[in-house]
């Protein structure tokens, strides 16, 4: 499995995850999801593909030892606990960087991009992103 194809099924879970939240009412008590608001089983179908296509792809690679945040992930996406299936991704994603840092993987600049905006759109789902509070000020003279 080469970085551009772990990335491929990074990207996919990803775009799921921002479909999912795009539904949600904008406050949602973080232990309980409303009625009818899981996602679709399709969506999960989905989800559940590419982690298992992933799963099947880095055995014997050295993101095999990812499997287990993908599994939690797709586990917290089946229940539609939003924030439990971004969290793995994120740390899914700090390990990658580990990886390239510690020469363990090769990571092209095209695929470094790509991991910056993986982690963009996951953090945007976070609670507590407000973008309107990442301009600077701006103080009157």
């Amino acid at each position: 499995m080469l970085t551009a194809e772990f990335l491929d099924a990074i990207g996919g879970l990803t775009s799921l995850i921002k479909i999912y939240a795009t539904k949600l009412p904008p406050v949602v008590h973080l232990n309980v999801v409303p009625t009818g608001v899981k996602p679709s089983l399709e969506a999960i179908d989905n989800y559940e593909t590419i982690v298992s296509r992933a799963r099947s792809q880095s055995a014997g690679t050295p993101y095999k030892g990812l499997n287990e945040s993908f599994v939690s992930s797709l586990e917290a996406f089946e229940i539609g606990n939003l924030l439990g299936a971004v969290q793995p991704l994120l740390s899914v994603l700090d390990h990658v960087e580990r990886m390239h840092a510690e020469k363990e993987i090769e990571v092209r600049r095209v695929d470094e991009q790509r991991l910056r905006e993986y982690r963009a759109a996951l953090r945007k789902i976070l609670p507590g992103n407000r973008p309107e509070l990442d301009t600077p000020i701006q103080s009157t003279p």
